[in-house]
């Protein structure tokens, strides 16, 4: 197929419209449950109350907003894809936002701005008339317009992800894993919920050992996720890993939207919690430190490049594991793959994930074979 050919094939799986509408209007379709922000989105955003007070203060000073996208459920209702936090600043000022379990959270309080440094302490209203925008105000931004894209239903399901995927990467505040989360919802929130889940397994937290940092930018559930992704995927496949978030993304929503999933979720949570037991038990916290031979033990703190062969090998192989297997093995093999010149050529620094894989996960496979 040639370059004209895929453009129009792909250019044929979306149908889009788009329109200017008043704040007053959204607002309406919101509180009709007309427009779905997904309030579980919100914890990955991370606006503070001066950054939602300059997007006010953009909107009063007729500062053009840019466009929100929406995707088109069968139902009629719009999924926001792009300008949640846009959209949740202007709920919120306005008092009707609500949060996860349906309860209205308190209206924003304006901090004071560049060039309204005056808006600081204002309500949308308020009985004291001093702490209160005007009624002036109030109009300005009822009657303000954002143009909304709108993919329409008789797209491609998957285009809303490839959107919100292209629009939060590059520049965002997102990591990749917060991206997937935001997908993963779209998808199907029960599989979002199961892999959060998953995450908070006792055994799993005290393997990795995670810094504060990795675990506020969700690399624990980026981690179950690579685990879900990989302990089962047929070699011949590695090699077709180029960029690794979009593997992971495209695969975990295979998974999730797959006919099957309910089944393959049991297994895949037994299989998860039945490794991370092993692990707990032979190694906690060093599971996937490295292993300095000279000094009989294990330095630093967690290294991916440890979890692919470890992690990996053990699931796919912990069916076999039995009251006849000593967890003692599970430690000199940990140990004896620092060791392994096939591991280290391959685990250090300036290496694609795509290409370590390659490498690391048949070796894990192969050793983990207890």
């Amino acid at each position: 197929m040639g370059l004209d050919q895929e453009i129009a094939a792909k250019r044929a799986e979306i149908r889009t419209d788009g329109y200017p509408m008043s704040i007053g209007e959204l607002i309406s379709i919101y509180r009709d449950d007309e427009l779905n922000i997904h309030p579980e989105f919100q914890r990955f955003f991370r606006w503070s109350d001066e950054q939602k007070s300059r997007l006010i203060e953009s909107i009063l000073l007729g500062i053009p907003i840019p466009s929100i996208f929406v995707s088109q459920r069968d139902d009629g209702v719009w999924d926001v894809i792009d300008g949640l936090q846009r959209l949740s600043t202007i709920f919120e000022l306005v008092g009707v936002l609500k949060d996860e379990t349906g309860e209205k959270l308190p209206p924003l309080t304006l901090r004071n701005t560049r060039y309204l440094p005056s808006m600081a302490g204002k309500k949308w209203d308020d009985d004291n008339p001093s702490l209160s925008i005007g009624n002036a105000n109030r109009l300005i931004i009822r009657r303000s317009k954002i143009d909304v894209k709108i993919i329409l239903r008789e797209s491609n399901e998957s285009s809303k992800y490839e959107l919100f995927q292209r629009v939060n990467t590059g520049g965002s505040q997102l990591s990749d894993q917060e991206v997937r989360n935001v997908i993963l919802i779209m998808a199907n929130p029960e599989a979002y919920h199961w892999i959060v889940g998953l995450a908070k397994d006792e055994n799993f937290q005290s393997c990795i050992a995670l810094s504060e940092r990795m675990l506020n930018e969700q690399y624990d559930l980026e981690l179950v996720t690579r685990f879900l992704v990989f302990r089962n995927l047929d070699e011949s496949e590695l090699g077709s890993v180029g960029d690794l978030g979009d593997f992971l993304t495209d695969r975990i929503i295979g998974l999730v939207e797959s006919n099957d999933f309910q089944k393959t979720r049991k297994v895949e949570e037994a299989v998860f919690k039945s490794t991370f037991a092993w692990l707990s038990n032979s190694l906690e916290e060093r599971s996937f430190r490295r292993y300095d031979a000279a000094k009989g033990r294990h330095l630093g703190g967690f290294l991916i490049s440890a979890f692919e062969p470890i992690a990996l090998g053990i699931g796919h192989n912990v069916a076999s594991y039995n009251n006849n297997t000593d967890v003692r093995k599970i430690e000199e093999t940990v140990m004896e793959l620092w060791g392994n010149p096939e591991f280290t050529s391959r685990s250090g620094g300036g290496i694609r994930a795509a290409n370590r894989l390659r490498s690391t996960l048949p070796l894990g496979r192969r050793i983990f074979a207890l």
